[in-house]
């Protein structure tokens, strides 16, 4: 059985459309249809219903998906095994990061690490949603905050604090917050997930500045779910934000940003590398946890 076809049988289910997976395999729809109809032919089972206007995968195509995508994971780690003999890292890997982590800091940090590793590929896909493995095809997840699935497996990557700051445009116009409760007469730009605002900022305990804990309800006339959005409002000045340090780290050291509220301590938040299971521990994704703690170690020791 063709491997290719397989690929494409996987690329058309996640897609429901047999010209879009053409494209973005750079082959003919002729050519994805008459490999299709090989599969078919091959397996002696319909995987695909198909009408003039739409394509609905049946319920043997949808059983047979499964074992495919499985399949050629297996192969893609016998790959990967058969490098690492070599001491070659190869093979691909199909991230998916928060928006404003991957712009800001993996983009440059992938550009170092494939110029080094010219065999390895890398798919990363941002956003700040938790990302589905089986339906968004992902193999690796780098995400904020505790696992919540214990059939996952996780590497920690850091920690980091996490900061109030705003532009010093904005400060120079409403002035500079001296306490929490201070925020209540700024705009506050505000981060939504899963339909849920965060509008409740809390802050942690500080003996060494004899400040208390402290949750703080604040509002402001923007909130978006997109975490990169909330990181351009506040470098333009239009309100203060509540960000991790790693997100704002190069907006802090162009000045782009300031602290505000530095004396009092935000919940810090850990970073993980996230697999669905042990397959994919493999030596490309060992590689990439590696470099990413050592950067990601490096901005903390700036930052002290």
């Amino acid at each position: 059985m063709n491997t290719n076809d397989l690929a494409l049988f996987i690329q058309i289910a996640d897609n429901n459309s047999i010209s879009r997976a053409a494209e973005q395999l750079d082959i003919s729809t002729a050519t994805a249809s008459a490999a299709l109809q090989r599969l078919e032919k091959q397996l002696q089972a319909q995987l695909f219903i198909r009408s003039t206007r739409r394509l609905r995968i049946t319920a043997a195509g949808e059983r047979f998906l499964i074992y495919c995508r499985e399949a050629l994971s297996q192969l893609d780690a016998g790959k990967a095994s058969l490098h690492a003999l070599q001491g070659k890292v190869a093979g691909e890997l199909r991230i998916s990061a928060p928006s404003d982590l991957g712009r800001n800091l993996l983009l440059d940090w992938i550009d170092e690490i494939m110029a080094q590793h010219q065999d390895l590929s890398i798919s990363l896909t941002l956003g700040d949603s938790i990302a589905d493995f089986f339906l968004d095809n992902i193999d690796l997840a780098i995400r904020y905050g505790a696992l919540e699935d214990s059939s996952m497996v996780a590497f920690k990557l850091a920690e980091t604090e996490g900061i109030l700051c705003a532009s010093p445009s904005y400060l120079a116009k409403h002035g500079s917050p001296q306490q929490p409760n201070d925020l209540s007469q700024h705009n506050c730009l505000l981060y939504q997930r899963n339909n849920r605002l965060h509008d409740l900022w809390e802050f942690s305990a500080s003996s060494a500045a004899g400040v208390a804990p402290v949750k703080v309800s604040v509002s402001g006339d923007r909130s978006s779910n997109d975490s990169e959005v909330v990181r351009r409002w506040a470098v333009a000045g239009r309100g203060i934000a509540y960000k991790s340090h790693f997100d704002m780290a190069d907006d802090l050291r162009h000045g782009r940003v300031v602290r505000v509220l530095a004396d009092y301590a935000l919940r810090p938040a850990q970073l993980h590398l996230i697999c669905p299971n042990r397959k994919q521990i493999t030596p490309a994704m060992l590689l990439l946890r590696d470099i990413f703690r050592d950067k990601f170690a490096q901005l903390n020791n700036q930052q002290t």
